[in-house]
């Protein structure tokens, strides 16, 4: 009957370590992730799998490895991949653009008095700014028209006669 208890208890750790490795999925397909954030939750999964198995191997079979054990991990791993994990996966993603979505409007509502704030302040800067771009290349132009005229008169003036 014990044997019975542990293989149920491994198939439900197969469980357990499918949903971790969605919830790393979830996490990859809400936000983007650099490679070496990547590389660090992978880190993450293998040691908070390991972590889990070693604990339940230590606490229910004094750290005696059997063989059903690995086959009961293996077919929660399968059954929870096969039968939940789609759905899972497409809830908690809703979920979080859901979360995403209402925290951009927050932010936005809170955000909203600096906007009007910074546009108001901005806006003679800005002004003041296009007045001196405008400047600048007019002044630029001129430079170039009088340089123009300059090469072209250069350029035909008469060889004197000797």
């Amino acid at each position: 009957m014990n044997e019975i208890y542990i293989f149920a208890i491994f198939i439900l750790n197969g469980a357990l370590i499918g949903i971790l490795f969605d919830i790393f999925r979830i996490l990859r397909k809400s936000f983007k992730t650099p490679d070496i954030l990547t590389n660090i939750e992978d880190i993450f999964f293998i040691l908070i799998s390991g972590f889990i198995i070693l604990y339940t191997i230590f606490r229910l079979n004094n750290g005696q490895i059997r063989i059903y054990m690995l086959i009961a991990l293996i077919l929660g791993i399968t059954l929870y991949i096969t039968f939940i994990s789609k759905y899972f996966i497409k809830l908690n993603v809703n979920i979080i653009k859901f979360i995403k979505l209402i925290l951009k409007k927050i932010l936005n509502i809170l955000f909203f008095p600096f906007k009007y704030i910074i546009k108001a302040t901005l806006k003679p800067i800005s002004f003041i700014f296009i007045n001196i771009q405008k400047n600048i290349k007019n002044a630029i132009i001129k430079m170039s028209k009088i340089g123009y005229k300059i090469r072209i008169s250069f350029k035909y003036k008469k060889k004197p006669n000797n």
